[in-house]
């Protein structure tokens, strides 16, 4: 799966904010995620409705900014800097959720930003009891996680493999556009 991130800033000697890393992340890891609903709707995998393919954007953005934090502080960044930044990124994501889930929702009243970071704030919790390898890696018991909770938000076929191909498949691939994108960002 080959996509298009932005990596690299345009002025690399200015200074950046935390938001507006965020910001990028967030643009990118939305990129990330909806890159690979598609891939797995090609391979076959059901999606029956709008809401469905948003729900599992969410379980691999949430990830995605899991792995994020985790990097960062591995990189040992500033408390204020990190919480800032993973703040400004989860509100970018928040917001994107929020104005997808309006636009195919009859109901335009409902604010779909706290679910999200509801949603957000769970597996940010839940995410932290797991390891992630030498490498700086999700480690199998994450990445097996993450398919069990985007296998309850996808359809009915062959759901049984989802986690399967979201631990052998999409989390690798989206773990080297992370990369990508981080490499030059953060």
């Amino acid at each position: 799966m080959k996509i298009r991130v932005k990596n690299k800033w345009n002025d690399k000697e200015k200074q950046r904010t935390p938001e507006e890393t965020g910001s990028v992340l967030s643009f990118n890891f939305w990129k990330i995620a909806s890159a690979n609903v598609l891939h797995m709707e090609n391979e076959g995998f059901q999606t029956d409705t709008h809401f469905q393919r948003l729900d599992v954007i969410a379980e691999l953005t949430a990830f995605l900014v899991h792995v994020a934090d985790r990097v960062i502080s591995a990189k040992q960044y500033p408390v204020e800097d990190r919480q800032a930044l993973i703040t400004a990124l989860a509100l970018n994501l928040a917001k994107t959720m929020h104005d997808n889930r309006r636009d195919v929702s009859d109901n335009k009243e409902t604010d779909f930003r706290a679910q999200y970071i509801a949603l957000m704030n769970e597996r940010m919790r839940e995410y932290s009891n797991f390891t992630f390898d030498e490498d700086n890696q999700p480690g199998f018991q994450l990445r097996r996680c993450v398919g069990e909770h985007v296998r309850e938000v996808m359809g009915k076929k062959d759901n049984k493999w989802i986690p399967d191909q979201v631990i052998d498949i999409e989390i690798p691939d989206a773990m080297k556009a992370f990369k990508k994108v981080t490499r030059g960002v953060l």
